[in-house]
């Protein structure tokens, strides 16, 4: 904000004594026309400079490509060009360890930039970012459990490309399995049987890829992913390009490279011995030095097989064709295929709006004056993993 309308230097000298004694700071900078922002800046420069700091300072930077001495730009290239996956930052810091005095970092980026020799980043769009990420740690058995295929290896000319399921909190391996394939009835055939064995767990923590997720469903709900949340079990998802969401998995990954896939083995067999060692024999540093199986006991959550259909009590429901869709006064509203055969519930929240929810996740809201479907996974003002009792 402008100072009134007189002699800044003045102004600034008398505002600089007058706010050495004021009790109320912000009304003296109202009555100087001033911001309190501005305020505290000159009563600063006063308090350190005296009279002197009330001058108005040069705007122009302190440094700039231009100014560089002619040995100096040289120099950043050079170190540029023996780096070049090092961004600006990191050769400034290598310039001043050999050289000591540097420009900003600022300065050192247009260098480069001017030399052609820096790339802009590209920006993952948020609603991308890990739609249901969760970055909690499991504080008891069954609480998460985390999922991935095995990158494949070929033995005997046969493919082997098993599916893992691990408890997070115990470390304890549910499954690894060889499958003949990675199709969603495939996989859930075999996670029925994990089921039935272990129970249910209150949320399955997996990546974004197929048959766990559809990059291009609400909340990247695959067929798969849906009869989960019919189970009553809560999803989450690593954030696309972080394997760190999933690190302890990715380390068991690494483990079965280096003990079973190295020794070039394929057989079922041998994945669970592997396994029976790895849950009740090998001590695990950060459990203390017990074993997984050690901790881990099976879920009080009983697996009852697959439900008919979803209740939605108080709600208004609506069952999901073959192609998607719903129908809603007579208008047809696309929702997603995973959806195909389970009804969903419609919770009215205003005159014109209702909320659509599938079991316990709350997929968008339908505006009744335009028939327009709004996904709450690109919402703005809305978490992704939006959920309440029901």
């Amino acid at each position: 904000m402008p100072w009134k309308k007189s002699e800044p230097m003045e102004q600034r000298i008398e505002f600089g004594i007058k706010a050495m004694g004021t009790l109320n700071f912000r009304a003296l900078c109202q009555e100087y026309g001033i911001s309190a922002k501005t305020g505290y800046k000159w009563k600063e420069r006063f308090l350190r400079d005296g009279w002197a700091g009330m001058a108005e300072e040069s705007r122009r930077p302190r440094s700039s490509p231009d100014q560089l001495p002619e040995e100096a730009v040289c120099e950043l290239v050079r170190l540029k060009l023996g780096h070049l996956a090092w961004g600006p930052r990191k050769i400034r810091e290598l310039y001043r360890r050999r050289h000591g005095e540097v420009a900003s970092e600022s300065t050192v980026k247009r260098v480069l930039e001017r030399a052609g020799l820096t790339q802009k980043r590209r920006r993952r769009r948020s609603a991308e970012a890990g739609r249901l990420y969760s970055a909690r740690h499991a504080s008891a058995p069954n609480e998460v459990w985390t999922v991935d295929f095995k990158g494949w290896w070929r033995s005997y000319g046969k493919r082997c490309e098993p599916l893992t399921v691990r408890d997070e909190h115990s470390r304890y391996i549910l499954e690894l399995r060889a499958m003949d394939n990675a199709k969603t009835e495939t996989v859930r055939q075999s996670f029925e049987g994990l089921f039935e064995r272990a129970g249910l767990p209150q949320a399955i923590r997996s990546d974004n890829g197929s048959p766990f997720a559809n990059i291009h469903g609400i909340f990247g709900l695959s067929r798969l992913s849906a009869w989960w949340v019919a189970l009553g079990i809560d999803l989450e998802r690593g954030r696309p390009g972080h394997p760190q969401d999933n690190a302890a998995h990715e380390r068991m990954h690494l483990d079965i490279s280096r003990e079973i896939e190295a020794l070039g083995q394929s057989d079922q067999a041998a994945m669970d011995v592997w396994r029976q060692s790895f849950n009740y024999e090998r001590p695990h540093e950060t459990l203390g030095m017990r074993c997984p199986g050690e901790l881990y006991c099976a879920s009080e959550r009983k697996y009852e097989g697959t439900p008919e259909d979803l209740d939605y009590p108080q709600m208004c429901p609506r069952r999901v064709s073959a192609h998607g869709t719903i129908k809603l006064d007579g208008q047809v509203l696309f929702l997603s295929t995973a959806l195909a055969g389970w009804s969903i519930g419609l919770k009215p929240i205003t005159q014109e709006s209702m909320e659509v929810w599938f079991g316990r996740l709350l997929l968008g809201e339908v505006n009744l004056a335009t028939s327009n479907f709004i996904r709450a996974d690109i919402r703005p003002n809305k978490t992704a993993n939006e959920r309440e009792n029901v």
